[in-house]
């Protein structure tokens, strides 16, 4: 760092919900968001679903002056809606799309057309090197019968994966996003474990928002009963995560959480709760002592949890994969009969060839009825075809996953083998137990 003092910084991070022509009172609640954020000082701030190119552009406008270095991270048909603005000059940004993200027959709900993705951006705060990464997961729209488990369990899979490879040799990794996962689900659990992020909302010593850090909460007006499913007060699924390094320990002194409609305003900034987080970095003292390392007990310990939580991911994407298998079946199946009835329509085009030119005068089909029927069974065969080429793709992305999953379990388990003691062997090869259970054996 340029001094051995210690330096606040503030992170803020907000699901806009900036889609077009569906999300209520888009336009105003940009300009709220924008004035709120040119008053306030924050550092770094993270947006999810800017959608809108226009919004984008207003918010680098408002915020030119507060902060003069943004990036939108384009994705998708309609973006990622990831964005970026910053008081510190950004210098490199990189950029990666899940490579599953639901359906897109799934129209109505839209996350296929986003994206979805994380964006990361490298900058100098003080001297150090940090990279900040702004995500947006699938959302959940049935937790009893969630069918796109698998696909947030590889996205927090390819995520952990993107921040491990890219966060070497930073000195601050700060995370900000809508995860769409509980702080106990697989997802975040995994994201966590794999690469030492710390919650804001844990490690915070001062909290100023919803009990249990809710960001989705039932008395915003935007939120409704059926989103919230069981959880009737709200849900946590925003966050903000942070990790230091040897040359900084980064500590959290505040977080607040909006709570509704913003004061002296009529409506909320969005459905989501906006947060923000007051980091402290602080200097290592290189004449400090060394804090002690993990006990082998500790090491084995997370080792053993990370082979739990892969395993436990394995087999969410098994369950994906057989899914997608399905559909896939479903959509040859459908292809088959499709291009069974456009043969059988083209065997009955032929059939007044055959007659004789006074019974083909006669017409026996019905000339408009028979092409409409053709295109109807040829748009059927298109759009098989056209899922069956989606749903081959999903298996082999999901496959890949697995894949990467059972090289890393395997890994993780020579590693935990390697590190947990073996009991004393004997002659023979015959451990106490067993000798004793043999003695008891010839006994009886």
């Amino acid at each position: 760092m340029a001094t051995n003092e210690s330096v606040p910084l503030r992170i803020f991070s907000l699901n806009c919900w900036g889609l077009r022509y569906v999300s209520k009172n888009r336009e105003e609640r940009m300009v709220m968001i924008g004035d709120k954020l040119s008053r306030e000082n924050h550092d770094i701030v993270l947006l999810q679903e800017v959608w809108s190119e226009k919004d984008f552009l207003y918010l680098k406008k408002t915020l030119s002056s507060t902060h003069p270095h943004s990036y939108n991270f384009k994705s998708g048909v309609i973006g990622s809606g990831l964005a970026v603005f910053s008081r510190h000059r950004i210098l490199d940004v990189f950029f990666y799309r899940f490579s599953v993200n639901g359906y897109p027959y799934m129209i109505h709900q839209g996350d296929w057309f986003g994206g979805k993705a994380v964006g990361m951006v490298q900058m100098k705060i003080n001297g150090l090197m940090a990279h900040v990464y702004v995500t947006h997961f699938h959302a959940e729209y049935c937790r009893e019968r969630d069918i796109y488990l698998p696909h947030r369990v590889v996205q927090a899979w390819e995520l952990q994966q993107f921040i491990r490879h890219t966060s070497r040799g930073a000195d601050l990794v700060i995370v900000g996003g809508d995860l769409n996962t509980h702080p106990q689900d697989l997802g975040c659990r995994l994201v966590r474990a794999y690469t030492g992020l710390r919650d804001s909302y844990t490690e915070t010593d001062a909290f100023d928002g919803c009990e249990n850090g809710l960001t989705l909460i039932a008395k915003n007006p935007y939120v409704s009963a059926k989103e919230l499913g069981p959880f009737e007060e709200g849900i946590r699924i925003d966050y903000i995560l942070f990790r230091g390094s040897k040359c900084v320990e980064v500590k959290c002194e505040s977080l607040s959480i909006t709570q509704g409609s913003c004061p002296g305003q009529a409506i909320p900034l969005s459905d989501h709760e906006a947060l923000s987080a007051q980091l402290l970095l602080v200097p290592t003292d290189p004449n400090r002592q060394k804090r002690e390392p993990e006990s082998s007990e500790e090491n084995t310990g997370k080792l053993a949890e990370l082979v739990d939580l892969v395993t436990e991911a394995r087999t969410e994407v098994k369950v994906g994969v057989h899914c997608a298998e399905r559909q896939r079946h479903r959509a040859a199946r459908t292809g088959a009969m499709g291009l069974a009835l456009l043969l059988l329509e083209l065997a009955m085009a032929l059939v007044p060839w055959l007659l004789p030119a006074s019974a083909a005068a006669t017409q026996p089909f019905p000339r408009g009825s028979f092409c409409l029927l053709g295109a109807l069974c040829f748009c059927l065969l298109l759009l098989a075809t056209l899922l069956w080429v989606f749903h081959s793709g999903e298996i082999k992305a999901l496959r890949s996953a697995d894949d990467q999953m059972r090289l890393a379990a395997a890994s993780l388990l020579d590693e935990h083998r390697g590190r947990t003691p073996t009991p004393t062997r004997h002659a023979h090869g015959d451990s106490p137990a067993n000798q004793h259970a043999g003695s008891t054996s010839k006994e009886d």
